[in-house]
């Protein structure tokens, strides 16, 4: 059976050299000229000749040198042509061929720019950005790295006194002629866009297809500072967090675990693709979906990722400092930590797959749909988040409104920070339409903004006097 390594094929014709240019580009493989697909031995006819013309096109056209043997079985002549990997990507007649699989696939766009800087054993994040100096770097941001390095335990206490300067020298952040690289600019800088314009993560909550976007935050920060602003960010708007007591601790976890998530955010954004596009974060009522640009490295699968593998980072520079920082092992490890700790908490892990050029992490909200029952089908920024003595109560994604004895709103009310937004603007303009808020509050769409005013009316919050034309919205100040 045909296979990575293992190539069959009846009869020999020349454009069978992309084959061996394929080979050569990957792993190295076998060619079996004579041979059915189902590994029968067929023959041929002409096994002398090919077997002086065969080594001279391999050498005279791919500048390679293959080992062609001549084999018999039952009387029959075939042939075999070993091929190894080349240090050097091959083309064959201008075009770069890959082995994949059983597969032969011809590379181009984002594929062969990886391709050709993984053979010269040189990453994107290496390049050196000659217009940038020592000013485009945030402190602040440096200075978290060293805190959280030390707290791994990956950097000791002296690390603690280290300037700027030093900290992008330990991590190779820094050419030999004393050149900024572009991973120094988008771990550590003050405007990481302005080095690469698709650096950001994306988030939006969606109802009931693409097209109804309710809310969306775009998180632009150094890297090293990013899984935590991301964190955050679901935390306050996107992500429930059903409460529950240790003994007399008020605890409040995020829907899904949040060690597996910290791990699939750092995977998305060490491994991106940053000539792609943005890391995008699907938020729905029933499912997250979490996709970034960028391919897994050659001969690697996805049943790769779910056994013991070597860890191959496509930003290799990125990939480091975040290690250093604690924030990922360097071990291949992730995929079977995320399994574990949604399997230990007895949910669903979840499933991933590539997927336009990229990969794509889907994560079942069970939680969410659990305590939401039929209202998540409809209502995407709250739920009823039940606590030890059983009674629902009705609350904010980040479950820090004061519980009451009832289902009532409660009138000690949290509200978001885009909720309050709302509010003050209602306050100064209680005439304003729902076109006329969509354009005051940036991260909302007409959808959103529709949502926000029903869930804010039924809080309790806002009361609507009179009807479309000639009515005012009326903020209820003793609860807002």
């Amino acid at each position: 059976m045909e296979s990575q390594n293992i190539e069959y094929k009846q009869s020999w014709r020349d454009e069978y050299l992309k084959w061996i240019c394929g080979f050569a580009n990957a792993q190295g493989g076998t060619i079996f000229i004579g041979v059915n697909d189902d590994s029968s031995v067929c023959g041929v006819d002409n096994a002398k000749k090919l077997m002086e013309d065969i080594p001279n096109k391999v050498r005279d056209v791919l500048g390679i040198v293959a080992d062609v043997t001549l084999l018999s079985e039952q009387s029959k002549d075939y042939i075999s042509i070993a091929v190894k990997e080349s240090s050097m990507p091959l083309t064959y007649r201008g075009k770069y061929y890959y082995r994949t699989g059983s597969t032969l696939q011809e590379l181009g766009g984002l594929a062969l720019n990886d391709f050709l800087m993984e053979k010269m054993n040189i990453t994107w994040d290496t390049t050196a950005v000659p217009s940038a100096t020592i000013d485009a770097i945030d402190t602040q941001a440096v200075e978290y790295f060293k805190r959280s390095a030390i707290r791994a335990k990956r950097l000791n206490e002296a690390a603690r006194d280290e300037s700027v300067e030093q900290v992008l020298h330990r991590l190779h952040l820094v050419t030999d002629d004393g050149k900024l690289t572009i991973a120094a600019l988008l771990l550590f800088g003050k405007d990481i866009c302005k080095w690469n314009t698709m650096a950001s993560f994306r988030i939006g909550r969606f109802g009931s297809s693409n097209a109804d976007l309710i809310i969306q935050d775009v998180v632009e920060c150094p890297l090293i500072m990013m899984p935590d602003r991301v964190v955050d960010t679901l935390r306050s708007k996107y992500l429930v967090s059903p409460i529950h007591y240790e003994g007399l601790h008020r605890v409040e976890p995020l829907e899904i675990p949040e060690k597996a998530l910290r791990e699939m955010l750092c995977n998305s954004i060490v491994h991106k693709n940053y000539m792609g596009t943005f890391i995008q974060m699907k938020v729905w009522n029933d499912h997250i979906t979490i996709w970034n640009e960028g391919a897994l490295p050659p001969a690697f699968t996805i049943d790769t990722l779910k056994r013991a593998h070597e860890s191959k980072p496509r930003n290799k520079l990125i990939a480091n400092a975040f290690y250093l920082a604690g924030l990922i092992e360097a071990w291949g490890r992730g995929y079977e930590m995320i399994t574990s700790e949604f399997t230990n908490e007895g949910l669903q892990p979840p499933t991933f797959e590539e997927l336009r050029g990229g990969m794509m992490a889907t994560i079942q909200r069970e939680r969410y749909v659990k305590i939401m029952g039929k209202e998540a089908d409809t209502t995407p920024n709250s739920a009823p988040v039940t606590e030890s003595s059983g009674k629902e109560k009705n609350v904010p994604v980040n479950g820090t409104i004061s519980p009451t004895d009832n289902n009532n709103v409660p009138n000690n009310i949290h509200l978001f920070q885009t909720q309050k937004t709302i509010i003050q603007y209602l306050k100064k303009n209680p005439k304003a339409t729902q076109k006329e808020l969509t354009n005051a509050i940036s991260n909302l769409s007409l959808g959103g903004v529709k949502y926000q005013l029903s869930r804010l009316q039924k809080l309790g919050v806002l009361r609507r006097i009179g009807g479309d034309r000639g009515g005012y919205w009326l903020v209820v100040d003793s609860i807002a």
